[in-house]
């Protein structure tokens, strides 16, 4: 991850954003088989477990609009002789613990948004059912 970020960092916001729409439809036409995994290892029914999937699918929709919450602000004449600029540049290598009882839902509000702002990720899934998550993360 921390020698991925060195080039991904610098990809830019745009064509994060691409590989998120790809993303996207990925889930989409995976989504039954998924839920599948979720059903067999933890024992939700299939409704619940796509719904699972589900919830986890709306936050990477939003974040296929997140481009425009990556830009920076400049506000001219905040005080005397004084202007303000920030910048929103990716902060590294993240990470994030899935919990079992949502193993697809709460990876997908964990990675995509990590990985839509330029950082890298490491994910770890539960390991009382990983292989939601791992599906989710190949």
């Amino acid at each position: 991850a921390k020698e991925a970020y060195k080039t991904w960092s610098k990809t830019t916001p745009l064509a994060r954003q691409q590989i998120m729409f790809k993303y996207q439809q990925l889930i989409k036409d995976n989504l039954k088989d998924v839920a599948r995994l979720i059903t067999t290892e933890q024992g939700k029914t299939l409704p619940d477990a796509e719904g699972d999937v589900m919830r986890g699918l709306q936050v990477v929709e939003h974040l296929c609009s997140n481009t425009t919450l990556l830009l920076g602000e400049t506000m001219t004449g905040i005080s005397k002789d004084m202007d303000l600029t920030s910048f929103r540049v990716p902060l590294g290598v993240c990470a994030g613990i899935a919990p079992f009882n949502f193993p697809a839902m709460i990876p997908l509000w964990m990675f995509p948004t990590g990985v839509i702002c330029g950082n890298t990720y490491v994910m770890k899934p539960s390991e009382r059912d990983p292989t939601a998550c791992m599906a989710l993360v190949e």
